[in-house]
């Protein structure tokens, strides 16, 4: 026998699974994500502007958690964030507005507006001879006139719905033939709804119309304070974004009604 053991070269056939092997797989996959991300851009490019804003934030700083983000401590999108802001944009547009009419200057004191959980509240407030109304009437003044036409034209463009109320102080109303302050609350705001209804705000917009006389002061320790005698028009918030200066479509709303809680055990004045 040979001292030298013969050399066997063992040559393995590798298979590639066809051609190219799997690497069209991966080329798949790239295609896939591209398409993906087009949709995804496609989709951003129809939103809102509002969610645009929202998603611009949080790729700017996906951890934060301020307005301009939209997100909570979760990572959750925050749907209140965009309906706050609305309210706070119509707030801002009606200040603008006013500031811009040279003959409202003088009532301009006589406006508060305010951010609540309902929405944004805007309070006509009287003085003590009357400011939008005349003293002891549903009869609008010069001014109040004006003053509604401003607020209708601003709230006409906006899909938020409304909700118009009518107070009063605690003073007993003069009239006879029983006419309280109940008919004078609901009655100053009815007529505030057929001026705004006349002066801009598109068909449907006005939720309710409500009197409440003197059941809700403004100033309970001063039920004889003038600024109970008010004009409140509360600007709902909507349920969805929609784009600036259209009306939400929807289903025809309720006709306007007035609502009287319990009624007062004294008689009413103006």
């Amino acid at each position: 026998m040979s001292p030298h053991r013969p050399i066997i070269v063992i040559r393995k056939k590798v298979s590639h699974g066809g051609h190219h092997g799997g690497a069209w797989k991966v080329a798949y996959a790239d295609f896939v994500t591209a398409m993906m991300s087009l949709f995804i851009v496609l989709w951003l490019m129809n939103t809102s502007t509002p969610i645009k804003k929202i998603i611009a934030g949080y790729f700017r700083d996906p951890k934060s958690n301020s307005a301009l983000t939209g997100n909570d401590h979760n990572g959750a999108t925050d749907d209140l964030t965009w309906k706050k802001q609305d309210i706070r944009n119509i707030k801002t547009q009606i200040s603008e507005a006013m500031h811009a009419q040279i003959q409202l200057k003088a009532l301009q004191n006589h406006v508060n507006m305010v951010v609540t959980p309902e929405g944004l509240r805007i309070e006509l407030l009287e003085a003590k001879g009357g400011t939008f109304f005349d003293s002891g009437s549903s009869k609008l003044s010069a001014g109040g006139k004006e003053m509604l036409k401003l607020l209708a034209q601003q709230l006409g463009g906006v899909p938020n719905r409304i909700t118009i109320e009518g107070y009063t102080d605690a003073k007993p109303y003069p009239g006879k033939d029983g006419y309280t302050n109940w008919d004078l609350s609901a009655d100053r705001a009815n007529a505030a709804r057929r001026l705004m209804q006349a002066s801009g705000l598109h068909a449907g917009q006005v939720a309710e119309v409500r009197g409440y006389g003197d059941q809700n002061l403004r100033l309970p320790n001063k039920p004889f304070d003038p600024t109970n005698r008010r004009i409140t028009i509360v600007v709902h918030y909507v349920t969805a974004p929609s784009s600036p200066g259209k009306a939400k479509p929807g289903a025809p709303a309720a006709p306007a009604k007035v609502a009287h809680p319990v009624a007062s055990q004294k008689p009413l004045k103006k």
